[in-house]
């Protein structure tokens, strides 16, 4: 939108050069990860939470929208601007503030990128587990704000499991702390987790308390070839015990996405075809040495005979397998990119169901995901966006829901899959969902366009 909108120089009188309408900067964040074109009016950096909460209050009196936005890693839309918002840079609140020991914690500022935190706590002998595939990228707003996961979701958890405590502004202006520095608490529903997933339609997340795991001593990983035509459910099945023996990722990659990262630098992935990745931590040399035989063993017995590579450094791995989305975009190029979950007993039904939309629609197929948790993330050569893209999008989901799963398992709804919200949880929990927007963002001004309106 041009800089004569009237309420561009009232922003700039406010921030001075910290808000701009010049289309380059504007044009810098009208995108996401998502193939989702956004209209941003202005950019804005504010520095402190009264500034978020200044912003807020002037966005209700000049009804103009806001979206929060970090990185921009999001890949359904969450952070592209629509509607004319002004996007509200947080790119620069990178300080982490604290870090506890004693109650393993730290307060961070929602700008600070996950791997830079898991770099900045390694003195302390803790670190966050929650480990997206963009990790060296995204940061711990975004990760909050979608409820993101990572390889090592199988043995932690995703990012909800590990948000102790935010400050919040709500989309009335109020200034909110929720949650607390104590590790359990019971006072009725959680408000917390209601902002966990809500991708900043209730309120911008200005500090947040993450809790911290003890840091495993050591942490190998393996690349493990998967023959053709294995059938992984059973695979799964004989490995999901051994996360009491320090197995922490069970991560798959189709012979499409293998190949694409073979390509990659110091690659060094075994075989030819499929591949299983598996994280395992241990207390020292000889117990690595024991956990990873007792691994090998179940892995022959499951029909996977080929030596396994070893990194010994688990994660020059996962930052490896984190370039996944990027070799498949030189490999395959647009592409409808979608990640849904279904129970792990169901997990060779979904391989299934992938193939044949595949093939109804001649389109080529690749599957990568978290395997260990039955969340899988489907990519299908075919512009998204369009007719063919959204039906193929449509089948997948719906599939998903049929097989007892979710549309999504950690990247959200954003606008990408808005349309779909109802088939998951219902017209009830539509209007359920709609009244909690009401009660947070009575006049709608935050992230218009996402989840429901």
């Amino acid at each position: 939108m041009a800089s004569s909108d009237a309420s561009v120089p009232e922003l700039r009188q406010k921030f001075g050069p910290r808000a701009s309408d010049a289309p380059e900067r504007r044009g810098a964040v009208a995108r996401d990860a998502s193939h989702v074109q956004g209209d941003p009016r202005a950019v804005v950096a504010p520095r402190s939470t009264e500034e978020v909460a200044w912003l807020v209050r002037w966005a209700r009196k000049s009804k103009v929208p806001l979206v929060a936005r970090g990185a921009g890693t999001s890949l359904d839309g969450e952070s592209a601007p629509l509607r004319g918002s002004v996007v509200v840079d947080l790119s620069g609140w990178t300080e982490v503030l604290e870090v506890d020991p004693v109650d393993r914690i730290a307060r961070v500022q929602p700008g600070v990128i996950n791997f830079e935190l898991h770099r900045h706590l390694s003195p302390s002998g803790l670190f966050f587990p929650a480990n997206p595939g963009s990790w060296t990228t995204c940061t711990i707003g975004g990760n909050v704000a979608t409820n993101a996961s990572g390889p090592r979701s199988f043995r932690y958890g995703p990012t909800r499991n590990w948000i102790r405590a935010a400050e919040v502004v709500l989309g009335t202006g109020e200034v909110v702390r929720v949650g607390t520095r104590a590790p359990k608490r019971s006072i009725g529903p959680d408000l917390l987790q209601l902002l966990v997933g809500s991708e900043g339609t209730l309120g911008i997340l200005t500090e947040i308390t993450v809790a911290l795991a003890p840091r495993p001593s050591r942490r190998a990983a393996l690349a493990v070839a998967v023959p053709a035509a294995t059938t992984l459910g059973p695979v799964v099945a004989h490995l999901a015990p051994l996360v009491s023996h320090g197995l922490a990722a069970i991560e798959y990659l189709d012979d499409r996405c293998a190949d694409a990262l073979r390509h990659e630098p110091g690659a060094q992935l075994p075989g030819g075809g499929a591949l299983l990745l598996l994280e395992v931590e241990s207390h020292d040399v000889n117990d690595e040495t024991g956990r990873l035989e007792r691994l090998s063993r179940i892995l022959k017995a499951s029909g996977l005979t080929e030596d396994p590579v070893l990194f010994p450094d688990a994660d020059r791995l996962w930052t490896l397998r984190g370039a996944s989305g990027t070799a498949l975009d030189r490999a395959l190029g647009e592409r409808v990119r979608e990640d849904i979950g279904v129970p792990i007993s169901r997990v060779d039904e979904l391989l299934a169901e992938i193939n044949r939309i595949a093939t109804a629609h001649h389109v080529v197929s690749a599957v990568y995901g978290h395997l260990g948790e039955g969340s899988l993330h489907p990519n299908f050569v075919v512009a998204p966006g369009t007719e063919e893209g959204e039906a193929v999008r449509g089948e997948l989901l719906a599939a998903a829901v049929r097989l007892g799963g979710t549309i999504s398992a950690e990247h959200g709804i954003g606008s990408v899959k808005s349309r779909w919200i109802a088939d998951q949880v219902g017209a009830e929990g539509v209007r359920w969902l709609r009244e909690v927007k009401r009660t947070c963002d009575p006049d709608g001004i935050l992230n218009p366009g996402k989840i429901v309106d």
